[in-house]
């Protein structure tokens, strides 16, 4: 571990050189990040300064006042963090090995004395997907395919068993089921749940910014920085969808600070607001929680910052609102001894659907269906149309980051694959 040379950097750390070293030190108390960066940065601190002492761990993902001082009511031996410090040394370790040295010895071999070529244990497992893809379109050879369907009583039914690459034996179908009536062989409607969408951590807010404001990842992330500093959101840079439980008490005040918003969070705050296990999880938070609302008088916004604001608010807003109760439907029907199906959903009490624009609930409607009788029968009208199968489609920015994220699915290995679930290419804060 090395000095940076920079004045400040030095006399910085000579101050906690000479603090560490004083004979009146009796303990160290850890204070960092409670996650990988944290862990190592502290800990490399206190090596290079030659530390003889014992050393305490803070460990605290808000930071409240309760949870500062409960946080030092409740410090942890050092030793326990000991495998999250290994996993940031590796980091750099491997960004020191791969990162530095093979984009050396890359550029001196394939750069033709005029580019850098820069590899990276993030980048370069990011570009192989990129190109894999790449070539699955490239090598693409589409396929005609025909399917069969059949409108009865205003529905549309699909062939069940799929789709015919023989366009004779499509017809051949049409032919019979044309002379046959149409039979209801079952008709079952299921009332269920739709829960809210989780809060936003950074991959989800950039996949949405994409997705519904055209943003890159970078705008995304500067975006919600600069909401940050302006402390109108929480801290952004997160990979967690949760709050912790001492958020709880919290909540009710940021509601009544969202004034422009009080016409969703009036019901909320006339009930007792609901604690659930999808929103509050201290085991599923570390360093820092999901990003939302400060509750902070929301002035001096950009239209950009406006539209990225709204979205975090809202989502907010709408984990505290009941369920979404729904009713799927599934028809089975069948002529001439062909199954047929066709599925719908209706929205019955569109609970926290409310809280969202239009178009965000239009994505989500199924056909809407009359109700059947078992055993009715009618004239129906069939016909036949011809598809081609599609490439799959290139990257997009909320794409790429949802591949980076799940990266780990396409590792053969059992094992890594295992290890690779939870964690992807990548960290949220430096995807973009």
């Amino acid at each position: 571990i090395k000095l940076i040379d920079n004045p400040g950097s030095k006399k910085q750390f000579h101050i906690l050189e000479s603090l560490i070293q004083n004979e009146k030190c009796t303990e160290i108390i850890n204070c960092g990040d409670a996650g990988q960066e944290g862990e190592l940065i502290q800990r490399w601190v206190y090596h290079k300064a030659g530390n003889k002492n014992p050393v305490k761990r803070l460990w605290i993902s808000s930071l409240t006042e309760e949870a500062i001082k409960e946080g030092f009511q409740h410090l942890h031996d050092e030793d326990k963090y000991q495998h999250l410090y290994e996993a940031g040394s590796a980091r750099a370790i491997g960004d020191w090995l791969l990162g530095i040295n093979a984009s050396r010895l890359y550029t001196l071999k394939y750069g033709t004395g005029k580019n850098v070529l820069s590899i990276g244990r993030v980048q370069t497992p990011t570009l192989a997907m990129i190109v894999q893809r790449h070539l699955e379109i490239v090598n693409f050879v589409p396929k005609d395919f025909w399917e069969v369907k059949t409108k009865y009583r205003e529905v549309m039914f699909s062939y069940e068993k799929g789709r015919f690459f023989a366009p004779e034996k499509a017809e051949e179908m049409m032919e019979k089921i044309k002379e046959d009536l149409f039979t209801i062989v079952s008709f079952e409607k299921k009332k269920g749940k739709e829960f809210a969408p989780r809060l936003f951590d950074l991959t989800s807010l950039q996949v949405e910014g994409n997705k519904r404001f055209n943003l890159t990842a970078e705008e995304t992330l500067k975006t919600v920085q600069q909401l940050y500093e302006k402390k109108l959101v929480s801290y952004p840079r997160v990979d967690t969808t949760y709050l912790p439980d001492d958020q709880y008490p919290k909540i009710a005040g940021i509601l009544k600070g969202l004034n422009d918003y009080s016409s969703l969070t009036q019901s909320i705050l006339e009930k007792k607001i609901p604690k659930t296990k999808r929103v509050f999880d201290n085991s599923k938070v570390t360093d820092h929680h999901a990003i939302i609302p400060t509750g902070v008088r929301a002035n001096n916004m950009t239209g950009v910052e406006r539209d990225v604001y709204d979205a975090i608010t809202r989502r907010f807003i709408a984990n505290f609102y009941p369920d979404c109760i729904i009713s799927n439907t599934k028809v089975l029907g069948e002529t001439a001894g062909y199954p047929f199906k066709a599925t719908g959903k209706e929205i019955l009490i569109p609970g926290w659907r409310i809280v969202f624009g239009k178009e965000e609930n239009e994505d989500d409607k199924g056909q809407l269906m009359p109700t059947f009788e078992k055993g009715e029968q009618g004239p129906h009208e069939p016909a036949m149309e011809k598809k081609q199968t599609q490439p799959p489609k290139y990257f997009t920015e909320a794409t790429l980051l949802r591949a980076m994220e799940t990266a780990g699915k396409q590792v053969d290995d059992e094992k890594l694959r295992e290890v690779m679930k939870s964690n992807g290419i990548g960290r949220p804060s430096t995807r973009a």
